[in-house]
């Protein structure tokens, strides 16, 4: 953890801010190294990396990711001609000689490769330079050195041709660049920053998306006035108000009052659970009909849904087995790859075919340029980072990389039902009617419920609607909390609800209807 940004000094990405569920301090760690930490933007001291925040703000991420789109931008604009002269080159009756000698067009490849070189990828090169001077090779060290030999090569080729035997020259007495190689390859390079960039604002997304669910204010309770304060105002001990429709702003217990609370967020579950004096409430959830005062006891990362929230980003940064191994192989094998390289100049210099120098030093950039271990580096925290957002944006929370590592040698999947392997909404599949007919039964039922915004209220109606049923109006109308709703219809008293109401109201469930009625529940309807 760093208190300024930075890079890794592992694997060169940049910190990211560290997201606080209350934010007081802006913080920024590494995407690769989560234990890089610091308080404002930079490159990570492991690997180099941009640092990216770790409290997810919209201005923060679309500033990196539009930086770097602004960058491919112009590294594709720059690339693609460097790339068509080089290759045109190399065919018979080229015609960009009958527009200019080629000898122009390699000046024309200079101009091109410069804002690709200097500007889109000029970040890749820091990056190799501090992972040099701290001696955390990485593979930026190999972008870095790769690129810039291959780059310094096409200069020299072009400013002293002289030094270059024949050998090394096209039959238009000009020497092989490597100008396409270096753009290329550092637009390939951008290219899978800027996927890096993306994936890490999608998942940064599914993480607001799940802050966005508490609300930002609450009603506080001051010697008997109500106030409206910011949530981060609130501590332990304080009364709140609950007005309908509201969200409860803290974890709490109830202190005076009652209603029914959609909890859907955490359980999944549709349907209104009644809660009164004593019973707790989870931060998020949303209030029903009716208002009651709470006692914040759980507030600002100790709630239920910060929990959730902070499980969710600390499991995008968590790293798996196979990522731990990748980073072990990357320590050696970058190292390793450069000492190859020194050793493959050496030996085509002592041994190689005059000018064994030159053929020693092509060599080397060739070694280099083909090892870079981009996939090795980059594949699998941008893999964990892109499968936790996913499941977060699906509602599936996953506890941290080794899960998802594991999930390929699962046989048995064990899930909720409501909202996992079903829609999570009621609705009504039949219709038992023992003494009226079914329609009949359908409209009293349906014309109970035409006025309620309970899940299986609406599931009725949309069944009667389906079966062209019209309801009527109704009289003497009373929602029995906790049991159902009564009234009056086309003149008759009619009660819809639980087993507790059908006792209230004196009717009795025969044998065979709690029979069927046990059926039904058995198979989770």
């Amino acid at each position: 953890i760093y208190d300024k940004a930075g890079n890794c000094p592992v694997c060169g990405m940049n910190l990211e801010k560290i997201p606080e569920l209350i934010p007081v301090r802006s913080s920024y760690t590494c995407p690769m190294h989560p234990e890089v930490v610091n308080e404002g933007p930079g490159s990570c001291p492991i690997c180099g990396m941009d640092l990216v925040p770790m409290q997810p703000t919209d201005s923060e991420e679309n500033k990196v990711y539009k930086d770097l789109l602004f960058k491919m931008k112009i590294a594709v604009a720059f690339t693609i001609p460097v790339f068509a002269i080089a290759m045109t080159e190399m065919a018979h009756n080229n015609p960009l000689e009958k527009i200019m000698p080629m000898a122009n067009w390699n000046w024309a490849q200079l101009m091109l490769t410069l804002p690709v070189v200097f500007y889109a990828g000029s970040m890749f090169f820091v990056r190799a330079w501090k992972s040099v001077i701290t001696w955390n090779l990485n593979m930026f060290t190999l972008i870095g050195i790769g690129t810039g030999v291959a780059f310094i090569f096409s200069l020299a080729g072009m400013f002293f041709p002289e030094i270059f035997p024949p050998e090394f020259k096209t039959y238009h007495g000009t020497v092989h660049l490597y100008f396409e190689a270096t753009t290329v390859i550092l637009t390939l390079v951008l290219l899978g920053q800027l996927l890096e960039a993306r994936a890490h604002s999608r998942t940064s997304g599914a993480i607001k998306a799940l802050l966005k669910l508490a609300p930002t204010e609450a009603v506080l309770i001051i010697d008997g006035k109500d106030q409206i304060v910011s949530i981060h105002d609130i501590k332990k001990g304080d009364l709140l108000r609950v007005k309908p429709g509201d969200k409860i702003p803290v974890d709490g217990k109830i202190s005076d009052g009652e209603s029914t609370i959609d909890e859907s967020m955490i359980s999944g579950e549709p349907i209104p659970v009644d809660k009164k004096t004593g019973d707790t409430v989870t931060s998020g959830t949303i209030n029903g009909n009716k208002s009651f005062v709470m006692v914040a006891e759980r507030v600002g990362s100790e709630t239920l849904l910060s929990q959730i929230v902070q499980m969710v980003n600390t499991a995008s940064r968590s790293k798996a087995p196979i990522q731990k191994l990748a980073d072990s192989i990357a320590k050696y094998f970058v190292p390793i790859v450069v000492m190859i390289s020194v050793a493959t100049f050496f030996i085509w210099a002592q041994f190689g075919p005059q000018p064994a120098i030159v053929y020693g030093f092509v060599n080397a950039v060739a070694v280099l340029i083909i090892a870079c271990p981009c996939a090795l580096g980059l594949a699998t925290p941008m893999s964990v980072m892109v499968g936790v957002g996913k499941g977060a944006q699906s509602g599936v929370l996953i506890k941290n990389a080794e899960a998802l590592e594991k999930m390929n040698k699962m046989n048995v999947l064990i899930t909720d039902k409501t909202g996992t392997i079903t829609q999570g909404k009621p609705s009504v599949e039949k219709v038992f009617s023992i003494h009226n007919d079914e329609n009949n039964l359908t409209m009293n039922i349906a014309s109970l419920n035409q006025y309620s915004e309970h899940p299986l209220a609406l599931a009725v109606t949309n069944y009667a609607k389906a079966k062209n049923i019209s309801w009527t109006a109704v009289n003497d109308f009373e929602a029995v909390s906790g049991k159902g709703v009564t009234g009056t219809v086309s003149g008759k008293k009619v009660a819809l609800g639980n087993k507790k109401l059908m006792e209230q109201v004196g009717s009795q469930i025969s044998e065979d209807i709690d029979v069927k009625i046990t059926v039904e529940q058995k198979l989770g309807k």
